[in-house]
């Protein structure tokens, strides 16, 4: 099994529960600009873990020729 797997698998899962919580939660982070910081995590840990599946999904369909 490739290792990228079992980490786009988890990542994804936290990033949108952190995502989800994030724009339910009325909570600002105090900043100027009221960014949600949950929000905003939450879309990168989601995206990451969306590209490390992406990468397993093209290795495996595209495996290195080796010899």
């Amino acid at each position: 099994m490739d290792i990228r797997v079992p980490i786009g698998l988890l990542f994804s899962l936290i990033g949108s529960l952190l995502l989800l919580y994030g724009l339910w939660s009325e909570i600002s982070s105090g900043s100027i600009t009221h960014l949600n910081l949950d929000t905003a995590w939450g879309a990168v840990l989601l995206i990451f873990g969306a590209s490390m599946l992406w990468l397993a999904r093209r290795h495996r369909r595209h495996p290195l020729h080796r010899e």
